[in-house]
């Protein structure tokens, strides 16, 4: 298993539980700061690598009213404020050529949306930025079929790579998790990542805007752990029903450490994070 650093952030290998949390979107500097800080010392205090995302803009939203964000401008600069006031690695979304290259200068790693996770140009544009990518496989593509995506990142040179399964489209404003995706991807040899929320929302599922069942955060995180992966990805608010984007999804602070002490437990235990299970040819 390949190991991937984000500046100071060890993801993979037999590096432990690696966590990439925060708010759905950037709201405010008040919410974006507090979270990060907090998020910091929970993960500090059980020994996790913590990376820090929010969204500066989220073009993939149900309806045109939805809230998206600040925009690429601000919202870099109040990650830049972030990572200079915390010390934290930074990620969030691009969504083509020209931003990436211009998030690039701010952000530790970018992320492409699971919709673009296809596309050629935009996958190019991120590996030759020359920083760490996670892309989030698509819910409409087989776990399989990742390797293809990885060929295109790794042709570039680049092989600092996360791919992270955010659940597959069962039917209408559903997802379900086929935890056999996860060893399957992890056999190419590149750190999987679990998104434990996005797993959970229901697309379009209140009409104007996505439903979720957070409520199963804690039992999927659980199973994808006990199979094997190198990292969580969770989306946290301070207060979820009040949140301007992936409310019925994201999980609040409180419980949270509680949460995660006994997800790094199982995976201690399970030595998944080591590279014993799901390891590369076990598929």
């Amino acid at each position: 298993m390949r190991e991937v650093s984000v500046r100071g952030a060890a993801i993979g290998g037999k590096n432990p539980l690696a966590i990439i949390a925060g708010p759905c979107v950037i709201e405010n500097e008040e919410i974006t700061f507090s979270t990060a800080q907090k998020l910091k010392a929970i993960c500090g205090a059980l020994g996790l690598p913590f990376l820090f995302k929010s969204s500066y803009d989220k073009a993939n939203r149900t309806s045109l009213s939805s809230f998206r964000g600040p925009g690429i401008d601000r919202g870099l600069r109040i990650l830049a404020e972030l990572r200079s006031k915390f010390d934290i690695p930074l990620v969030s979304d691009v969504h083509s050529v020209d931003e990436a290259r211009h998030a690039s200068e701010v952000l530790d790693m970018l992320q492409i949306p699971a919709f673009l996770c296809r596309q050629t140009d935009l996958i190019l544009a991120a590996a030759n930025t020359g920083k760490a990518v996670n892309i989030k496989k698509g819910q409409f593509l087989a776990p399989w079929d990742i390797e293809h995506v990885i060929g295109k990142f790794t042709s570039t040179g680049n092989h600092n790579l996360l791919i992270t399964e955010r659940g597959t489209s069962f039917g209408y404003h559903n997802l379900v998790v086929d935890f056999r995706a996860l060893p399957i991807m992890r056999s190419f040899g590149y750190p999987v990542i679990f998104d434990v929320t996005h797993s959970l929302q229901l697309p379009g599922g209140q009409g104007k805007r996505s439903g979720g069942q957070r409520e199963f955060a804690e039992p999927l995180a659980r199973a994808a752990v006990a199979v094997g992966v190198d990292g969580l990805f969770i989306e946290v608010h301070p207060d979820p029903e009040k949140a301007l984007c992936d409310g019925p999804n994201m999980i609040g602070l409180a419980g949270l450490e509680k949460m995660l002490a006994a997800l790094k437990g199982l995976d201690e235990m399970s030595g998944c994070s080591a590279g014993i299970g799901g390891a590369a040819g076990t598929v």
